[in-house]
């Protein structure tokens, strides 16, 4: 499977965008501007809002346009397009998967003590 990774964050190729829109998305996810984004790929920024138009476009279902960058980022994220690598890198090893037997300490309630101060007015 072709991939493509930056700095933390990982797209997968082949799942309904074109290799720049990806990449724009990648940069989008990591909160960046468009500017910003058009300095690390070596073009205009319109450039960048054209390929993340595309992008929205291209993940939209018809009637539920996506309006914003939040939202194609959320949209690639709950498609498996986009992810961050921490992410890939828990499911992988199996860290963080729940074991439904443990039993937990039972804890003492918690007691809070009040202190209240009364100035006397003359």
């Amino acid at each position: 499977m072709d991939t493509i990774q930056i700095d933390g964050w990982q797209g997968r190729l082949g799942q309904g965008l074109a290799p720049r829109q990806l990449l724009a998305t990648l940069y989008a996810a990591k909160d960046m501007t468009a500017k910003q984004i058009a300095k690390h790929m070596d073009c205009s920024p319109s450039t960048i809002n054209k390929q993340l138009e595309s992008a929205r476009y291209n993940l939209s279902e018809h009637p539920n346009y996506i309006r914003t960058i939040r939202g194609l980022c959320l949209e690639a994220m709950k498609r498996g397009i986009i992810a961050p690598l921490v992410l890939l890198l828990c499911i992988a090893t199996g860290i963080g998967t729940i074991d439904h037997n443990v039993r937990r300490p039972v804890r003492a309630p918690k007691v809070a003590v009040r202190y209240v101060a009364r100035q006397e007015v003359a």
